[in-house]
Formats: C-alpha cells, structure tokens, sequence
C-alpha cells in the first residue's frame, strides 16, 4: 500500500491536547497509540506536606468540569482515616452535589462536544446554527447542574464548601426547595435528550468489555460502594491497588492502568456502570432506556452518549427525591482530630471510577498521596478500540477516516486534562 501520513494537530472537544498515531499495514489496523506529551502536572506532589484540611479545595483544581469528584473522593478517603460515619442528611446531600456534577457535565458533553459528531458538524457553535432550539436546551439543562453546584458549593467551579465530615455551611430546606421548579422542567428535558440521542445513527460496533465500576446495595453509585466487574471482580475500595495498577509506556507521558495480575485493559465510566447498575437506576431512567433501544447492557461506545442522557436523568430524577426529603442537620460537619495512618477511596466521576489514597502524619500532614483519574484508566481501551473498530472503516477517505478516529476517543468523553492532555493524528498507511 501507498504510505501516508494524516494528522490532526489538535484534537476538538475533548479537554485537552496529545496524538494519536494509528499504523495501517496491509489493510489491516497493526496499532493505535496515544501519544501524549502533556507535562506532569504534579498533584500528588504538592499535595505532600499539606494539611489534610487543605485537600478538598487542592484537588478540586484538577478539573473544572469535575471538581467534585475529585473533592468527594478526597474526602472519603481521608474520613476513613478517622473513621468519621456522616449523618443520613450530609449523606444526601454530597449524593445531592454529585447530581448537580454529573448534570453538567453529562450534557455539556452530550450537547457541546459529541452530538456534532452524528448530526455532521464540526463543533457546537456550527451545530447551533441549524439546531438553535436544540442547543438552547441543552445549555439551559446544564445550568440547573450548576445551580445545584452553586447553591451547595459555593460556586460553580472548583466548589469551596465542601470538607473533611462534611460542609462548612448546609443549606436551609427553603434554600433547597428554589431549586424544585427548575429541576421539574430539566426532568422533561433530559427524558426528551434520552429520546433524541436515542435516534441518532450509530455505527454498529460492539466490543467485549471488562466493564469496572462501583455497586452499591441499594443506590446507583455515585460516592459509596464496592469496585465490581462482569467477570467476577467484588472488591472494597482498600484492595484497588492488589487488583489495578499503572504504568509508563513510551509513547506516552500519561500513566495506563490495567489489571496486575493479567495486564488486561479494562473499561470504566457510562458503559460499565450503566451495565453493572441498571437495575439500580430509577424506574423513570429504565424506562426511558429501553424506550431508546438500549438492553440492559451496552457495549457500542458509540451508543454512550445514550447512556450520558440517561444517567443524566437519573441525576435530575435523584436531585428531585433528596430535595423533597431532606430535614436540616443539627450540624453541618462532624469534627475530626489528626492521626497517623491511611485510607482510601472511590467514586463515580461521571467519566468513570476515580481512586485516591492518602497516608497521614500524627498532626494531619500529608505524607504521601496517589490519584487515578477514570481517563488514565481508560486509554488502553480508548487504543483497543481503534484497532478493533477503524479496521471496518478503512474505505472511508482519510478526512473520513480521521472524523471517525475522532469520534471513537470522544465517545469516551476523555478529561485529559485530569490525567494529561490530548489529541494530534497521524494515520501510517505504509
């Protein structure tokens, strides 16, 4: 075959920059690899010698997009430490906060960043010009998740209220209830963008997956459960590190996780929790589902952004219960003293799992910190899927083709600016 070189300096609407180089031999696809060339970003890092108190408002800065999954898990982790047990209402209303995330960043990503992808345009803004009453409402439903961000946060980015036991200010029932009517409405919108996004022409491509996720006895994970797959995996939070680990490879500064003992990929994020919850989600979100021709479980990426909608009607539908039944806490935090030792946690970012752990010196200093965002965890899959799926597009044209390559990473809704960053293509026909 004629050797050829397609790139793509920059790769529109994920958060962040790094390649990609896609080698074609024989008109077969031999290897994918993301290169990402993303500086370390040092978080761990800094964190060493902070005050545990300190740790929410650090971590936050990770991502704007999803700062609250990285304070929840930062604080879960150090409560374990001091064996902290919340009050039913601080409970619910950190699951309250997880809405509110998973609420605008679900549907900044449905909207903004993977729908031009089906509807054939080459960004939202050109989108909005041909589909104003769409974009309109997709922009208006990401609102209400920061009105939820605001109210319980403190503000909608890098919220500033949370803390180790709790909250540094809860809100008031009156407070909560300003919310109701605009979370009536977001309710009608996000069924309609299940329905919508559930008539979108999909390619038909499935993969075999290990989906991990959280699982929770009752509840759709959002902060708690035990780390489960489809084949087998029933873990706590403690043990992640025997199961999962990272590591470097060379094309790439950012970390790949995979299983320790078999060094497989594993896939995190919608699809696995989606699959391994179903029967956790509302009737209302189940039913809109199977109404969008979703099974029970999903292995098309390319369907996740059915998946995003639903769980972002799951979130509305979640905000709206706790809302309607939350009774002021007689306080707001639960008083914690510094200790020596270490703890860990997990919970649902809305791209997928995020681990931390953290080890603490007798007067609260952090000796030692780690973090595993969901994007690192999924990048060697995002690769398997490139050579699984782009092998059946190769008749495409190379812009075809590079559209294609596009919207498969994008299905994943990467944040790698969480993990690096991301996306020149090179695509080796030699």
């Amino acid at each position: 075959m004629t050797s050829k070189t397609v790139k793509i300096d920059v790769l529109a609407r994920v958060e962040g920059e790094g390649g990609l180089k896609v080698t074609i031999r024989d008109g077969l696809v031999r290897s994918a690899e993301l290169n990402i060339f993303e500086p370390p970003r040092f978080f761990e890092a800094f964190l060493r010698g902070r005050h545990f108190d300190e740790t929410p408002d650090i971590v936050a800065r990770i991502c704007g997009i999803c700062p609250v999954a990285y304070q929840m898990s930062a604080v879960h982790a150090l409560e374990n430490i001091f064996d902290v047990s919340l009050s039913p209402q601080l409970r619910a209303l950190r699951r309250l906060l997880y809405c509110g995330e998973w609420i605008e960043s679900h549907v900044l990503h449905i909207y903004m960043l993977h729908a031009p992808d089906f509807l054939g345009y080459a960004g939202g803004v050109e989108m909005a010009r041909d589909h104003g009453d769409l974009v309109r409402q997709g922009l208006q439903l990401k609102k209400v998740g920061n009105q939820i961000l605001t109210l319980l946060g403190g503000r909608e980015i890098h919220p500033i209220n949370v803390r180790v036991g709790g909250f540094y200010r809860t809100p008031l029932k009156k407070e909560l209830l300003t919310l109701k009517e605009n979370l009536k409405w977001a309710r009608e919108a996000a069924l309609a963008t299940v329905r919508w996004t559930g008539t979108l022409d999909f390619p038909d491509r499935e993969r075999d997956y290990t989906f991990v996720a959280l699982r929770h006895e009752d509840e759709y994970p959002f902060n708690e459960g035990r780390i489960v797959s489809n084949c087998g995996l029933d873990i706590a939070a403690g043990d992640y590190e025997n199961h999962f680990e990272e590591k470097h490879v060379p094309q790439s500064t950012a970390l790949h996780s995979r299983f320790r003992d078999s060094g497989a990929a594993y896939l995190v994020g919608p699809l696995a929790r989606y699959s391994l919850n179903f029967d956790r989600l509302s009737v209302l979100a189940q039913e809109a589902a199977l109404e969008a021709g979703l099974d029970r479980t999903c292995r098309n990426p390319y369907r996740s952004i059915v998946v995003r909608a639903v769980e972002t009607l799951y979130a509305v539908d979640e905000a709206l219960r706790i809302i309607e039944n939350y009774q002021e806490p007689k306080s707001s935090f639960v008083p914690v003293e510094p200790r020596k030792g270490e703890g860990c946690a997990a919970t649902e970012a809305p791209r997928g799992l995020l681990y931390h752990r953290y080890r603490l010196e007798s007067d609260g200093a952090i000796a030692e910190a780690q973090i595993v965002p969901p994007t690192s965890q999924n990048q060697a899959c995002i690769e398997e899927d490139l050579v699984e799926f782009i092998g059946g597009f190769l008749d495409l044209s190379d812009e075809a083709l590079r559209h294609r390559c596009e919207q498969t990473v994008r299905n994943y809704d990467p944040c790698i600016s969480c993990a690096t960053h991301f996306l020149r293509l090179d695509i080796d026909r030699g």
